[in-house]
């Protein structure tokens, strides 16, 4: 009987999982603490017989077996564990378009369809599950420092916002140096599977709350359920997926950018292709207003995007119609507005990416990169109407891959607003930005590069200002 008992043990603890371990000395106290479980096990055995009043045998031979003879066995290869861990996230290997790098990274935190991974995340790196759970979380984010330096003045000394360029003033040939984190960013992301889809939650922040601190700033906080979107982040009619790869963090003024709080649901079409539908937080941003007049939000803005995605790229359209309105002492207004977007990617030999987006409408300002919160998507005229502003405009880019540890970007944007006698003779009428950049990654943690930027403003009565930028920076990413 007690041999049995001891066979049967010891098969028990040699079929049982084994996990892992640091190094060879913590398998050889897994085999110490076995041993001092047979012998403690072999000792209940012989109290046993002896109460029974059976005669003790002598314990079966117990042969000892070297810790490197199962040490090729105990110890799986780093990259099974890896693929083992992915393989249990919600989302991973959905990921459709092809994998890119990115500085600033805005794909990670977008909205997809059913949570996917994205094109700079395919393998949702990073995660650990919760004990006794089946949530899966992830801290992650980045440490970026920027050096600038401007020939003349930019406005915005953090950000290369071609809308601020100064124009016409005392002060606008003077140089500038500064040195700052503000990119800096903390992410945290929980996924889960459940019984309507993949469960995911998302915050981000950032230090750009303020222009002379380091302010945290809420960048993304939101909820979704399948292809069921609520909380705050990147609105529907934006694509993040086209954003070109710049160390600036304000990127192409003429690429639609804005951050919102709203609601939306995706509609799988089968082969990548999906149809949003969006109610976001209305803003109308007017110019001209008097002191008697205030802006009126009565219906939320809505989208509607459509979107193809396939292993070369993708092409996204997507539509905003939108509300406008004041209300003033006097007299009060109201304008329907609204525009459209076509943006996408396309692959280019082996690594390289084009990257592209075009946009137009009235009342389109505050879903522009360069004119969100610059009070521009209409103005109230002397006679009390309320007109909404066409603009037009886009960008394109090119990412070319000198080798896997070096790439470059060409980029250029342009955004046109039409004059309009109601503006200011100092508002904004056109903007254009140029960039190239080195970009060099020696490690998927560690970044850094060198970019030159050009941004040109004019304004309605057709007075301009340009400037260049030199910026370079150094990354430390958490979790790539």
């Amino acid at each position: 009987m007690r041999c049995s008992v001891l066979v049967l043990c010891i098969a028990a603890l040699c079929a049982a999982p084994v996990h892992a371990q640091d190094s060879a000395e913590a398998l050889r106290q897994d085999i110490r603490a076995v041993r001092q479980t047979l012998q403690a096990m072999e000792q209940r055995l012989d109290a046993l017989e002896r109460a029974e009043g059976r005669p003790s045998t002598s314990p079966p031979e117990v042969v000892a077996v070297a810790p490197t003879a199962i040490a090729p066995t105990a110890i799986a290869p780093a990259a099974t564990l890896s693929q083992a861990a992915s393989a249990s996230v919600p989302g991973t290997g959905q990921a459709i378009l092809p994998p890119r790098d990115s500085v600033a990274d805005p794909s990670s935190a977008a909205s997809r369809p059913d949570s996917a991974a994205g094109p700079t995340d395919p393998e949702l790196k990073g995660f650990f599950a919760i004990p006794n759970t089946d949530t899966l979380i992830r801290i992650g984010g980045y440490a970026k420092l920027d050096a600038i330096a401007d020939a003349r003045a930019a406005g915005d000394e953090d950000q290369f916002v071609t809308s601020s360029i100064p124009v016409g003033s005392a002060h606008r040939d003077a140089s500038n140096f500064n040195l700052h984190a503000k990119q800096t960013r903390f992410s945290f992301e929980a996924r889960r599977p459940t019984s309507r889809g993949n469960l995911r939650f998302y915050l981000e922040n950032d230090f750009f709350g303020s222009s002379d601190g380091y302010q945290f700033r809420l960048r993304h906080a939101y909820g979704q359920l399948g292809n069921t979107y609520a909380g705050y982040g990147y609105s529907s009619f934006m694509d993040a997926d086209s954003l070109p790869d710049t160390l600036d963090f304000a990127g192409p003024g003429g690429a639609g950018y804005l951050l919102v709080a709203g609601i939306h649901h995706s509609f799988g079409l089968g082969k990548g292709n999906t149809l949003t539908v969006a109610a976001e937080d209305p803003d109308s941003q007017l110019a001209g207003t008097t002191d008697d007049a205030i802006a009126v939000n009565r219906l939320p803005d809505v989208t509607l995007t459509a979107r193809m995605e396939r292993d070369w790229g993708h092409l996204q359209l997507g539509a905003v119609a939108r509300s406008l309105g004041y209300d003033g002492d006097q007299r009060d207004d109201r304008r329907f507005g609204g525009g459209a977007q076509l943006s996408g990617s396309a692959s280019v030999g082996e690594r390289d990416l084009l990257l592209f987006g075009l946009l137009g409408g009235k009342g389109l300002g505050r879903y522009t990169a360069d004119l969100t919160g610059s009070g521009l998507d209409a103005v109230i005229g002397m006679d009390g109407r309320l007109h909404a502003l066409s603009l037009q405009g886009g960008f394109v880019g090119y990412t070319h891959y000198w080798s896997p540890m070096w790439r470059s970007n060409l980029i250029y944007g342009q955004l046109t607003m039409a004059r309009n006698a109601a503006l200011a003779a100092d508002a904004f009428r056109q903007s254009r930005y140029g960039v190239f950049n080195l970009i060099w990654s020696p490690a998927p943690s560690w970044t850094m590069g060198m970019e030159l930027l050009y941004g040109q403003l004019e304004q309605q009565d057709g007075q301009r200002g340009d400037t260049m930028r030199l910026q370079g920076s150094l990354q430390y990413n958490f979790i790539k």
